[in-house]
């Protein structure tokens, strides 16, 4: 009886298309879903007393149907432009390594994703989110009658006032939270790829249709919402939110205490479901999208 053997590993050439696939897969997501998403997300991390209706509610208020894309232009499209092609260079580069070095597809999709979701937060992340939370949750100013100054006018207020520390406050939180999202998502995703050969009867690393990878890429993007606690402390550093009992310079570890003992282990996952639907939609782009796209550059250009 014949043993099938498994492919054999191949390590890809660095191609500048496929950073350029990155920014636009990246620019693609926050534009469509990704910002109304990410904007109901930190409205009810930044506000822990509102309900789903409550955020809603709030944003529309504040800017109509506009609201939800608040902060998408320039931060979001700067921040999507840049660590989408970050992303899918370092976590393919992690993820050959790791394999190379005998990991699963699973422990090689973790490393993948962990390493890229930690080289986006210093790389290019922190000063973009920190500003998009700030142009979200400065609202208030408003609502108390002062005029709220314009996000170039926010960034060089910030930069004067605290320079580099200032517009990257909360980095790394944002790294935390990326190395914990990206692990979970392509770990997750190729686990459930995995599973969806089994459950079809293909063999290990045989090719799976678009609409299982999307399906795999979906299950991955839902289920890396555990480490919401880690998303709501990145908010709550990175807000403009006015609190008398809120600490003055926070860490990682004040932030989490505040949170506690102000709102209890409920506020820790406040705004859980956006972000389950961010992260199945932002995970669908990247890893399902993303490998469908890869394969449709390549046999355009004929590069392998």
């Amino acid at each position: 009886m014949a043993i099938t053997q498994p492919p054999s590993l191949e390590k890809k050439p660095i191609k500048f298309s496929n950073l350029l696939l990155g920014a636009g897969l990246n620019l693609f997501e926050v534009t469509t879903l990704g910002q109304p998403l990410e904007v109901v997300k930190t409205t009810m991390a930044a506000n822990r007393g509102d309900s789903f209706a409550g955020a809603m509610s709030r944003i529309w208020a504040r800017g109509g149907a506009l609201g939800y894309f608040q902060g998408l232009i320039p931060w979001a499209w700067i921040e999507a432009s840049t660590k989408g092609a970050v992303l899918l260079f370092v976590a393919s580069e992690a993820e050959y390594y790791a394999k190379s070095a005998g990991a699963s597809d699973f422990v090689g999709g973790i490393s993948g994703g962990i390493a890229g979701g930690v080289a986006q937060a210093y790389a290019t992340m922190g000063f973009c989110t920190c500003m998009k939370t700030v142009e979200i949750t400065r609202h208030r100013q408003a609502a108390a009658g002062i005029q709220p100054p314009g996000s170039l006018a926010t960034f060089m207020d910030i930069w004067r006032r605290e320079g580099i520390r200032g517009i990257n406050r909360g980095v790394n939180a944002v790294a935390i939270r990326q190395m914990t999202n990206w692990g979970s998502r392509f770990g997750l995703s190729r686990l459930a790829e995995q599973r969806i050969r089994d459950l079809t009867g293909k063999e290990a690393g045989q090719k799976l249709s678009n609409g299982e990878k999307i399906l795999a890429s979906g299950l991955g993007g839902g289920l890396s919402a555990w480490n919401q606690p880690i998303e709501v402390i990145r908010v709550e550093m990175q807000s403009k939110t006015v609190d008398p009992n809120r600490p003055k310079n926070l860490t990682v570890g004040k932030t989490l205490k505040y949170i506690y003992q102000s709102n209890g282990v409920k506020g820790l996952y406040r705004g859980v479901t956006p972000r389950i639907g961010l992260g199945v939609w932002q995970t669908i782009c990247m890893v399902g999208i993303g490998d469908i796209a890869k394969e449709l550059v390549e046999s355009v250009t004929g590069e392998k």
